[in-house]
């Protein structure tokens, strides 16, 4: 993949945001970080504030009732991080902070923020890659985008 100078890369996850620009060209990918985000992983007893319910038993059946599954908060919160990242990403491209953007995510996060991209996101959308990555440092991002065997995550 090539990339002209000055394209934004943003590397995702439900955690954590990297956004990088490729200060090369076309030629030589050098991606330099531009900013980050964080979302804190808080624990569930911060998060829950009661036990699973209970479902009523089955009518006429005498068996007793039982437990519903309970709500991953976590995953809510993920959700919820990719949402403010897709409002951050269209903010940028209205106000016009990038001509080229190439999105690295994993697949969760990839389809909570697809359907959520303003048409100046997905006008300016040079690629996609369904892979996790924010926990690799640069020279595999680089690999990966110019088509190298990254090292796997």
């Amino acid at each position: 993949m090539t990339l002209p100078n000055n394209t934004l890369v943003l590397v995702a996850d439900g955690r954590k945001a990297l956004f990088l620009r490729n200060d090369g060209d076309e030629q030589r990918i050098d991606l330099r970080t531009a900013s980050h985000r964080t979302r804190e992983d808080r624990k569930d007893s911060d998060i829950k504030t009661d036990a699973a319910g209970q479902s009523p038993a089955p009518a006429g059946t005498g068996l007793p009732g039982g437990t519903m599954g309970e709500t991953d908060f976590h995953q809510q919160e993920e959700d919820r991080f990719a949402r403010e990242l897709a409002d951050k990403v269209n903010a940028m491209a209205l106000a016009g902070e990038f001509d080229d953007l190439v999105v690295i995510a994993p697949a969760r996060t990839m389809g909570e923020l697809r359907p959520l991209w303003h048409k100046e996101v997905t006008a300016r959308l040079a690629g996609e890659h369904v892979k996790e990555m924010t926990d690799r440092p640069i020279p595999d991002i680089e690999a990966l985008l110019v088509g190298e065997a990254a090292p796997p995550s």
